[in-house]
């Protein structure tokens, strides 16, 4: 969350002559919008669809894939999408994080209640191993276009 996924992978895919699939705007665009959907079937529920579209791409090739910022914690999803693909993980400060997503808190449904920093910070910890088993790229202080760049160069 508020690492730059969708930017940056839009960017990227735009410099490598490829599509790009976000899976959070795929998810809205068949389902509803995400706060809906936590609220009609839960978290589980969207986790349910998330990993039916990571099944789905499976069958495509060539693309960028922004994915929200559990989707690929979930094994099913890494087992679909990690094999012979490249895999970054966009990271960044706590500080930067907050930054960036406080102008849209209302559409994060993980983000509702009353102290947002303090539950950004205890996503970030529970999910620190997970992001650790990709290669990690951080976009503080830097433009999208130098991660951009910074990713290509990695490729």
């Amino acid at each position: 969350m508020g690492t730059g996924k969708s930017t940056v992978g839009r960017l990227l895919a735009q410099r490598l002559d490829l599509q790009h699939v976000d899976t959070d705007k795929m998810i809205e665009r068949r389902h509803g919008p995400i706060p809906r959907i936590f609220e009609e079937q839960g978290e589980d529920g969207f986790r349910e669809i998330e990993r039916a579209i990571a099944v789905e791409l499976t069958t495509d090739v060539g693309f960028v894939i922004s994915t929200g910022g559990r989707f690929m914690l979930d094994p099913a999803n890494v087992a679909a999408l990690h094999e012979g693909n490249r895999v970054f993980c966009l990271v960044a400060e706590l500080d930067v994080i907050m930054d960036r997503v406080m102008h849209r808190r209302s559409s994060r449904p993980l983000l509702a209640g009353k102290d947002p920093r303090a539950r950004v910070e205890e996503l970030l910890q529970q999910r620190a191993d997970g992001y650790a088993q990709f290669e990690s790229v951080p976009t503080d202080q830097r433009p999208p276009s130098s991660v951009v760049s910074d990713i290509i160069s990695r490729l």
